[in-house]
């Protein structure tokens, strides 16, 4: 059976150990010789490091456990690169959250400005990735991309570097997909959606379990309830107050638009003003991420090294299954179904054939094979067509270097309300990012 090398490209994670949980879940289907953590922040790593030597120790010890700061080290000989990049870390995720809500516009990580800030820091970073890659890789590597702002790095690379062997993809949609399973009392492994449009910009159109169409169905429910599970109150309690109130919003958009079931990020474009109204703007999702997952991640290293135990059951989640089974189907030519970002070349009918769409794909050996989805509809269509073109401006203003071209960006991005907003925004953001966007003239 054929082995691999898998370098994981920002090991310092908090999703890391969730991610080689789920690796080594299947370590008899997708066998590795070897496992590299790559990392430009090596104390960062060195910590979630704990954690993962002892997933390692506990369910595969022979695997060979590399960490990195050093990419030639990293990426030789690679077979499958999962890049999980954040360039510039929470600290700077926070300032694209906080920085618009100053101006009453929509603070938040991939939609709106702070998508905009986050796209040009990861642009170039991200190509540098794929030039190790080209060097020192496997000849048939694949990169599984999930960074963020998944949108703007899959338009950009598919420009700039566009023969790297690279998939993108995001988890959106399957945990939108696993609240589907949970309200269907079904599991998520029987769901098949029929889906269009851009990463954290698309709809749901069709919903079957078991090949039967429930669509309707889940429609009636999620007009009541959002996509908020029928769960035990006691369990609906656990859930992040923010994501609550995010599975909850997507009731007032299906009433408003009942045609298709909307990827909940529509709550930042379609509610913007509401959203705003019910942010702290002092305590953005950012914190709640830092002084939730990441502090957890933290201290469950910390007390590992004081006491010697730790709970290795709590690391299985969704998204890393996800991301795995996706590996899985392009190593061995599973053609698996999956919702994943392809150059559109119709696709979508009537999209431009250059926009990176998200749809069902099949995941071949030699990439993904799309579904054809067909003309879509004047409103949809116009709100994609809107979206797609303040990403290929920021995309173009990051490989052009134009303040101009990012100025367009920003104004043309639905959450803004003018181009007077939009400006105030990018001149405090480019003081913020001093360091990690490229200069804008």
């Amino acid at each position: 059976m054929k082995t691999f090398k898998l370098v994981i490209v920002g090991g310092g994670s908090t999703y890391t150990p969730g991610i080689i949980t789920n690796l080594l879940n299947k370590k008899e289907e997708f066998k590795l010789h070897e496992l590299c953590l790559y990392d430009n922040n090596g104390e960062r790593q060195d910590k979630v490091g704990i954690i993962v030597r002892q997933i390692v120790k506990a369910m595969d010890p022979s695997l060979k456990l590399v960490f990195t700061t050093d990419p030639e080290k990293a990426f030789a000989g690679a077979d499958f690169i999962f890049a999980q990049m954040r360039v510039g870390l929470y600290k700077m995720r926070e300032q694209d959250e906080k920085i618009p809500l100053k101006y009453n516009v929509v603070g938040q990580e991939t939609c709106g400005p702070g998508g905009l800030a986050y796209g040009l820091r990861t642009i170039y970073p991200m190509a540098e990735m794929i030039d190790y890659c080209e060097k020192y890789a496997s000849k048939d590597y694949w990169i599984v991309n999930y960074s963020n702002p998944a949108a703007i790095v899959a338009k950009a690379m598919k420009a700039m570097r566009p023969e790297a062997r690279i998939l993108n993809i995001c988890d959106m949609p399957v945990a939108i997909m696993e609240l589907m399973a949970r309200i269907l009392g079904c599991s998520f492994k029987e769901l098949e959606v029929d889906y269009f449009g851009l990463n954290h910009f698309g709809w749901f159109t069709h919903v079957r379990v078991n090949g039967i169409d429930r669509t309707e169905e889940l429609k009636s429910y999620v007009k009541e309830h959002g996509y908020m599970p029928p769960l035990p109150e006691e369990q609906l309690k656990k859930i992040e107050p923010s994501w609550a109130a995010t599975f909850k919003n997507s009731k007032d958009i299906i009433n408003m638009f009942p045609e298709y079931l909307p990827n909940t990020y529509f709550q930042y474009y379609l509610l913007s003003e509401y959203i705003v109204a019910h942010e702290d703007k002092n305590y953005t999702r950012a914190n709640e991420v830092i002084n939730g997952r990441e502090k957890h991640i933290f201290d469950t290293a910390d007390e590992y090294e004081k006491t010697g135990k730790i709970d290795l059951e709590q690391f299985n989640d969704i998204h890393g299954e996800f991301i795995v089974d996706v590996a899985m189907s392009l190593a061995y030519d599973l053609k698996k179904r999956y919702l994943v970002m392809v150059k559109n070349d119709g696709a979508v009918e009537n999209l431009p054939d250059d926009a990176m769409v998200e749809v069902p794909s099949y995941i071949t050996s030699r990439g993904p094979e799309p579904v054809r989805v067909g003309k879509i509809p004047a409103f949809y269509k116009g709100l994609i067509e809107q979206q797609n073109a303040c990403e290929q401006l920021v995309c173009e203003a990051a490989a052009e270097h134009s303040y101009e071209k990012a100025l367009m960006a920003f104004t043309m991005n639905k959450t803004v309300p003018s181009a007077v907003t939009a400006k105030k925004i990018l001149d405090d953001m480019i003081k913020a990012n001093k360091g990690y966007w490229p200069e804008l003239h």
